[in-house]
């Protein structure tokens, strides 16, 4: 025991403190990271959320007073909204101001409601350049004509406008008077067969593939290729909203338009130069494609005459995109408003029965359609009722001084928005009434302001083939008037819009129609 007490009281303990005992332990190197994770951690919060705040920053100051949300989402913005827009969503933004702003996706965007803007907009090249969309050039090609600006713009469309004379309409309304009739026939057949309420949405968009590619293509285009175009167009259509997520990623709406687009575009390619090899054979024109090689061969003729096949096939492309959406969306309309006003339908039968003098089997023609002023105000008063298009997207090339009191920055997206200009009570008195009479008037104020009536545009960059989208309404209503009787089945859906790149009936528009009864 002694000797224990000794070796005991002996010992000396060693001198610590409890951080020197964890600095002897053993630690293993992934339970010491933490801390430096925690700083990246912290430091990749810091950077977001400042990123954050600059966003928001800049979105004020582009901002400035113009009525919008006064902080924008992060990152995606007015994305949501954007995914299933709704004409009452519209109306909100273009009833808070002449000009309003949002943002998508980082884009600034600017909306003018009031006839005033929209219209510096259309006609300021100098300022604006227009875009349609934000993925319409990856759609469509960077290169494709409708983009173009300047005198080299001018002189594209110079060369186009012959495109559309009186005399090239003369080529074309045989083959739209032949599509029609046969369009009216299947429609009767399936009636008889299924009398049931068929919206007529999807077949009057087949009608006017149809109608387009012949009176653009001819023969010059097979049976199975304009097929395919008018299978795979639908996705270009849906992929040309106004917002779409912006990466070409595959299985997007986007992608999808471009595999589509390359489809169509070497068909068309094929197309023109098979155009070119018979007109040079000495074949007479028998549609847009020969016109316009032939006309390129005439002694007055002072544009460009090297157009490639795919410069040729990117022009008629794109005339595709403008009838095919919007003359679609016109058409319906056109028959819903006809079936919704048996007094206005009963004018023009009677109009029709005046002019044909009871032969309805014979073809009609542009002299014919020159006798229809109450079918030809009709369409343009349905046009303005239920635009095809409300709006159509610009981008800024440098800052726009739009307003005394606002600036567009530059690389801004701005949009003129018609829809107010083709309801505005002091133009066009109760907007929201039809009434083709109002057109008939040379005095009247409907006439007396064409700088309202916005449907196909204004400016340097006005539809080019106005006249040649209005003969085609109208001759199908013709038809139809002369040959059938329909019913608007309605539902709680069909006042009520949905926007895919143009408007249509939410409901499809619900048709049943029935060969005319000629002994009433």
């Amino acid at each position: 025991m002694a000797s224990f007490r000794e070796r005991s009281s002996s010992a000396v303990l060693p001198s610590f403190t409890a951080t020197d005992a964890f600095e002897h332990i053993p630690v293993p190197s992934f339970l010491s990271a933490p801390a430096g994770s925690a700083q990246w951690l912290y430091t990749t919060i810091a950077i977001v959320l400042a990123l954050l705040a600059l966003e928001q920053s800049v979105y004020r100051y582009k901002k400035r007073h113009l009525p919008g949300d006064k902080w924008t989402i992060p990152i995606i913005g007015k994305f949501a909204d954007s995914m299933k827009p709704t004409m009452e969503g519209y109306m909100k933004q273009w009833n808070s101001g002449a000009l309003s702003a949002l943002s998508v996706f980082n884009i600034f965007i600017v909306m003018a409601s009031s006839n005033e803007y929209s219209r510096k907009i259309l006609n300021s090249p100098n300022h604006a350049e227009p875009c349609l969309v934000h993925s319409a050039k990856q759609i469509l090609r960077p290169d494709n004509w409708v983009f173009l600006t300047g005198k080299v713009h001018v002189d594209y469309r110079r060369v186009l406008n012959s495109l559309f004379t009186r005399k090239a309409l003369g080529i074309y309304v045989g083959i739209q008077d032949q599509i029609t009739r046969k369009y009216i026939k299947q429609w009767l057949a399936e009636a008889a067969a299924d009398p049931s309420a068929k919206p007529i949405m999807m077949t009057c968009r087949d009608l006017n593939m149809e109608t387009s590619l012949r009176v653009f293509c001819g023969s010059h285009i097979d049976d199975d290729a304009a097929r395919e175009i008018g299978e795979k167009y639908w996705a270009i259509t849906v992929a040309l909203e106004l917002v779409n997520f912006p990466l070409a990623l595959p299985g997007t709406k986007v992608y999808k338009a471009i595999q589509c687009r390359k489809v169509a575009l070497k068909h068309l390619e094929n197309a023109a130069a098979k155009s070119k090899i018979a007109m040079a054979a000495g074949k007479e024109p028998e549609c847009m494609l020969d016109h316009w090689v032939r006309s390129m061969e005439e002694p007055t003729y002072k544009g460009r005459k090297d157009f490639s096949d795919l410069e040729m096939a990117m022009v008629v492309f794109s005339f595709l995109f403008a009838s095919q959406d919007a003359m679609s969306s016109g058409l319906i309309y056109g028959i819903q408003h006809l079936a919704d006003n048996p007094h206005i339908f009963a004018k023009i039968r009677e109009e029709q029965d005046r002019v044909r003098a009871g032969d309805y089997e014979r073809q009609i023609t542009l002299e014919q359609l020159d006798e229809m002023p109450y079918l030809r105000a009709f369409v343009r008063e349905s046009l303005r009722v239920k635009p095809p298009v409300t709006m159509v997207p610009y981008k800024t090339t440098k800052a726009f001084p739009i307003a005394d009191d606002y600036t567009v920055p530059a690389g801004s997206m701005v949009i003129p928005s018609f829809y107010n200009s083709l309801h505005d009570p002091e133009v066009f008195p109760n907007p929201e009434e039809l009434l083709p009479e109002r057109w008939l008037d040379p005095n009247g104020s409907a006439n007396q302001n064409p700088k309202n009536y916005l449907v196909f545009g204004s400016g340097p960059h006005k539809c080019i083939g106005l006249e040649y989208a209005m003969m085609n309404i109208a001759l199908v209503l013709a038809d139809a008037v002369a040959l059938m009787d329909w019913e608007h089945i309605r539902t709680e859906k069909s006042d009520k819009v949905q926007i895919i790149a143009t408007l249509f009936p939410q409901d499809g528009c619900l048709m049943k129609f029935r060969p005319r009864d000629f002994s009433a």
